[in-house]
């Protein structure tokens, strides 16, 4: 089993950047792929960035790319999610998943998810 829990979100005007984590718990969390999604009001969740076990590979949908970092610290079993020049359309809850082995842009590929944090971008 892995705990995820998420933190950073908050209320930010647009053009204004915020930091998302994802800790973790439980099993080796170094062994495993972490996603961030995100979900609006009213929308499906939707696929954010992926990053590797190890933090070599990593993918990011084409509407935050140039815009989002994703990055991961192993010894503080922690992944972040820097995001600069937020839009309002990128208000949403933002959720972060992991899976072992296995990667991609499918919210059915992971297996552990966090609770959420609400990120909202003012105009």
């Amino acid at each position: 089993q892995v705990q995820l829990v998420e933190s950073g979100g908050g209320l930010v005007q647009a053009g204004g950047s915020l930091r998302l984590s994802c800790a973790a718990s439980g099993r080796t969390f170094s062994s495993f792929t972490v996603a961030w999604f995100r979900q609006a009001p009213g929308k499906e969740r939707e696929f954010v960035s992926f990053i590797s076990s190890g933090g070599h590979n990593t993918n990011y949908a084409d509407s935050v790319k140039g815009r989002f970092t994703i990055s991961r610290d192993n010894a503080k079993n922690t992944v972040y999610l820097q995001m600069n020049n937020l839009k309002p359309e990128d208000t949403a809850v933002y959720y972060c998943a992991s899976a072992a082995y296995k990667y991609g842009s499918s919210p059915s590929r992971y297996d552990y998810w966090g609770q959420g944090t609400q990120v909202t971008v003012s105009s």
